[in-house]
């Protein structure tokens, strides 16, 4: 576990941003995600009947739909150990198998850092 302090400042406001989006908006994830010019989408889990996405798939959404070319980093808040094989594949589309994705507790401690890949 990585104490939210350690972290680099711009990971630590997107874990924050995410932890934030899955509180106000009372959903079982959050997610952020930093593009390449330093921009942030922030997004939490859609759950319509007719159209799920995780709060990760939904923040590259954003982005993309945005012009974002690629991604820095990305993070997500979530009860799960660790990000699922279809967030991660998310983030690689976007931003390439070495693109790190913070996985934090709903206290925002991080857990574990992994790549896209």
């Amino acid at each position: 576990m990585t104490e939210s302090s350690a972290l680099d400042p711009e990971d630590r406001k997107i874990v924050t941003l995410a932890r934030s989006a899955r509180a106000r908006n009372g959903v079982p994830e959050g997610a952020a995600v930093r593009d390449e010019t330093g921009r942030t989408y922030v997004a939490g889990t859609v759950a319509l009947e007719s159209l799920k996405l995780s709060a990760l798939q939904t923040a590259v959404a954003m982005a993309v739909a945005s012009g974002a070319k690629s991604l820095e980093a990305a993070a997500v808040v979530t009860e799960a150990e660790s990000a699922s094989v279809e967030d991660r594949a998310a983030v690689r589309d976007l931003g390439g198998p070495d693109t790190p994705v913070l996985v934090a507790a709903p206290d925002g401690v991080v857990r574990q850092t992994v790549t896209a890949g």
